[in-house]
């Protein structure tokens, strides 16, 4: 197995999310390496009002629960929150930090949805150059 030397996790407060940050947790554990918990504040240009779940607020409330997930399992980890298009934002991270491995949780979106919605994980994996672990 790869060692893993920085892991990075995406979270959103989501299950999805959650599978991650359990993913993570135990790879930083196994690894004894550092965690980090991203949270992206969706900047939609030209957007207005502000979504609820755009707010920076929300962002702090699901990064505080991240950190108390990780605190319960032993780990302390430390809390990131850009702002911009998600799966670029997550990139731009993980290089900027030299994390190795990036964690994302995966929606299980359709064809459709993946169309329509778009996929931060599906872009992540296939763009971001760290190991890249969609759990699910």
């Amino acid at each position: 197995m790869t060692e893993m030397r920085r892991i990075l996790v995406a979270f959103d407060g989501g299950e999805p999310a959650r599978r991650a940050l359990e993913t993570g947790i135990a790879l930083a554990t196994r690894f004894e390496a550092p965690l980090a918990i991203v949270s992206v504040i969706p900047h939609h240009p030209g957007r207005s009002p502000i979504d609820p779940w755009d707010d920076p607020a929300v962002h702090d409330r699901q990064l505080d629960e991240a950190q108390r997930i990780a605190v319960d399992a032993g780990l302390e980890a430390e809390l990131i929150k850009p702002a911009g298009d998600p799966a670029r934002a997550i990139e731009r991270v993980a290089e900027m930090g030299r994390f190795d491995t990036i964690v994302v949780g995966s929606r299980g979106l359709d064809a459709v949805g993946r169309l329509l919605q778009g996929s931060v994980s599906e872009h992540v994996a296939t763009h971001a150059k760290a190991t890249v672990v969609v759990a699910r």
